[in-house]
């Protein structure tokens, strides 16, 4: 059974292929600036196999049906090409970011599927437009092949009422779905699976605080295998000090904003997404760069830095006592794995929560699953690298055979 994954956004597509006889990775690639005067395709065949080849197309690429055009070619040709025909993909899962209350589960896309997604497009009008435009081409280019919606949102529906309610007006909740929805769903389901099995425990007996740590950032707390609470809310800007978002803000300073600056809100949407977090603190929104600053002295970063920690320290415990007993911290994405000083200054000062890392295990540059806590720590502290497209590719393939 071979798997496409598809995560389409506004001007971009990302693929992959997978063989789902051994979770094997054939392809992937993305392909970036849709519509925009120059387009550019990058492809990886075999991913970090020993014969892994790359292939890059620089061409103007004015929709997602042209890009996905391209994909298909580089998938079926005649020499690069890993499956003979599009009539060898068996079925092609979507990321869709905002399932809103209408999807508790991944389902089959059909007519109606697609007029829900465009019913919630208020919810997320950054994603599920460019959702909308990967699912339709694919279906115009794979008639009868089965569709797969996979939501971001779904894995943090076991949510209670007290956890995704907001202290607003009762009657936004029922006009209009204003909620806590969650997101990196598919990300923070995926690592507690894994975590689990690391840790020889039954995932539904399996407490956790699951942390993905990337440009986008979002914590979890799992209580016997399902999500309880979370840090994101209606949408990806709640939360956690991100890359380019604020994460927690005091919604007073909007009107604020307003008044003293004459900010429309459009403007004041777009600083909280694209011009703050670690950007609007020191400028920069790349942990290493970040780094560097801090070795160099610059103290806006290491206030960036510090702000950071302390966010995630304060959700870490507030989730501690969420969940009473926690097996494990867990670490992922591209900060959580590979960054050891950002997991300091996430479990800094913690010993009293039964949280102590191992200094040397959290520096080792060592790939895959692995316990980073100290030897006599009550809580296990792990690094599980995520890996959303093969979860997609399992919800799929699980959807498949069950229908």
């Amino acid at each position: 059974m071979d798997i496409l994954v598809i995560n389409s956004g506004s001007s971009s597509i990302k693929y992959q292929l997978l063989d789902m006889s051994d979770e094997r990775v054939l392809c992937s690639g993305t392909v970036e600036r849709i519509g925009e005067a120059m387009g550019v395709l990058n492809h990886k065949i075999a991913p970090g196999a020993p014969g892994e080849d790359k292939i890059t197309l620089t061409e103007p690429i004015p929709s997602h049906e042209a890009g996905m055009h391209l994909v298909i070619g580089l998938i079926t040709d005649a020499e690069h090409g890993v499956v003979k025909s599009k009539a060898d993909i068996t079925a092609i899962g979507h990321r869709v970011v905002q399932g809103g209350d209408l999807f508790d589960q991944s389902c089959l896309v059909d007519d109606t599927v697609v007029a829900g997604l465009e019913k919630l497009i208020p919810l997320a009008p950054v994603h599920n437009p460019g959702h909308l435009a990967g699912i339709r081409v694919a279906r115009e280019l794979f008639p009868g092949t089965p569709q797969v919606a996979v939501f971001d949102t779904v894995f943090h529906q076991t949510m209670p009422p007290r956890a995704y309610m907001y202290a607003l007006p009762y009657e936004l909740y029922e006009e209009l779905k204003v909620r806590r929805y969650g997101f990196h769903g598919t990300s923070h389901g995926y690592v507690t699976k894994e975590a689990a099995k690391f840790l020889g425990k039954p995932v539904e007996e399996t407490n956790l605080i699951t942390l993905h740590l990337g440009n986008g950032s979002s914590m979890c707390a799992v209580k016997g295998g399902h999500s309880v609470d979370t840090t994101m809310g209606i949408t990806p800007l709640e939360g956690l000090i991100m890359g380019t978002r604020s994460g927690d803000v005091d919604p007073a300073v909007y009107p604020l904003l307003a008044q003293a600056r004459g900010m429309s809100i459009q403007q004041i949407d777009d600083m909280v997404n694209k011009q703050s977090g670690f950007k609007g603190i020191c400028g920069m929104n790349d942990m290493r760069d970040i780094h560097d600053a801090v070795a160099a002295g610059d103290a806006r970063a290491k206030l960036a830095l510090d702000m950071f920690g302390y966010r995630n320290r304060k959700y870490v415990g507030s989730y501690v006592a969420v969940l009473g007993r926690v097996d494990a911290l867990v670490f992922t994405a591209g900060i959580g794995e590979n960054d050891p000083v950002a997991r300091v200054l996430s479990c800094r000062g913690m010993e009293h929560l039964g949280i102590k890392l191992d200094h040397e295990r959290n520096q080792a540059t060592e790939r895959g699953a692995r316990d980073i806590a100290a030897p006599d720590s009550a809580v296990r502290v792990l690094v599980i690298p995520t890996n959303e497209e093969l979860e997609i590719a399992r919800q799929t393939a699980g959807l498949l055979r069950d229908n």
